[in-house]
């Protein structure tokens, strides 16, 4: 979760388990539209939208214990506030990793004909095959196309982490989506670069109030997710770019990003665009509040603020 830095240094902010793991939550956010969709809007405009959906609940016990993973699905935590999988009428992903997108189908249930059949997520070994379904058929699923891409062609220095469990049977529903990325393919960028267009250009509205923009490095395709509360704020869903508070330092990329260096630039730009913009950051895989804004440290570099 590291990469470079010494377990020396990382380990006053985060203690590890007896078996190197450290506690991460996979945050997922349910938005409820205010009112009526604008009038004459041509988007897709949901009165319920979900921002991420986990793990999800095709695990086998085995699998589970590789990263001490709950049982408690998105699923569970939709039903908790009385939200049913079928009232979720767009969802947005950051990208398409286990973690992120797993819950994107569910387990078929005894009775039930399954979306799709085929082989069981697995992180080592193989499974036999299962049937699952798609966890919220009504929804689009808002993507951007260079993830989708490469999540089909298993693009990854993770050789287990784009399962076809989780993409195959969401083919008919994913919606792609071409965001202006921050700088030109071939580019040599460097460390404290802007991104070539303001952010405005980059954004892409998917859906009323929601813009998703790229935040490259630890996939290619990796967006983050910006929506407007009803009194103005801007709350910005932060991916794998800075995926808990401990990641806000310039070196603090992940050993499993497709480009470290890449990712240590976009968090640069992109921390310097919160403090600017007076965004709220919901970290991704912060546990406990994860809800940061940002401020300059005084020293050249960035801070988090806990809401």
């Amino acid at each position: 979760m590291f990469g470079l830095i010494p377990r020396a240094v990382w380990t006053r902010a985060v203690s590890p388990d007896e078996k190197g793991r450290i506690t991460v939550q996979h945050n997922c956010l349910l938005l409820e539209r205010v009112g009526d969709a604008p009038e004459g809007t041509k988007l897709h405009a949901p009165k319920r939208v979900l921002i991420e959906t986990g793990c999800g609940d095709k695990f086998d016990e085995k699998n589970r214990d590789v990263f001490a993973m709950s049982t408690r699905s998105v699923l569970d935590a939709l039903n908790e506030v009385g939200c049913g999988a079928e009232d979720i009428g767009g969802v947005c992903v950051t990208h398409l990793h286990f973690d992120h997108a797993g819950g994107l189908t569910r387990l078929a249930r005894e009775g039930e004909t399954p979306d799709w059949t085929g082989a069981a997520s697995s992180f080592g070994g193989s499974r036999a095959e299962h049937g699952v379904k798609r966890s919220f058929p009504n929804a689009k699923v808002f993507v951007q196309r260079r993830e989708w891409l490469d999540a089909l062609s298993n693009r990854s220095v993770m050789t287990r982490t784009y399962f076809a469990d989780n993409i195959e049977p969401i083919r008919e529903q994913v919606s792609l989506v071409d965001s202006m990325p921050a700088f030109a393919p071939g580019t040599v960028v460097q460390k404290n670069d802007e991104p070539l267009a303001p952010q405005e250009l980059r954004e892409t509205e998917v859906m009323p109030g929601v813009f998703v923009f790229q935040t490259p490095g630890h996939t290619w395709g990796q967006q983050a997710i910006r929506f407007v509360e009803p009194g103005g704020r801007s709350v910005v869903f932060t991916p794998d770019v800075m995926p808990t508070a401990a990641h806000v330092g310039q070196a603090y990329s992940l050993a499993y990003d497709v480009e470290p260096y890449t990712s240590s630039v976009t968090r640069g730009w992109f921390l310097r665009e919160a403090a600017t913009r007076g965004w709220v950051l919901c970290l991704d895989h912060e546990a406990g509040g994860a809800m940061f804004t940002v401020r300059g440290n005084g020293k050249g570099w960035w801070e988090l603020v806990g809401e």
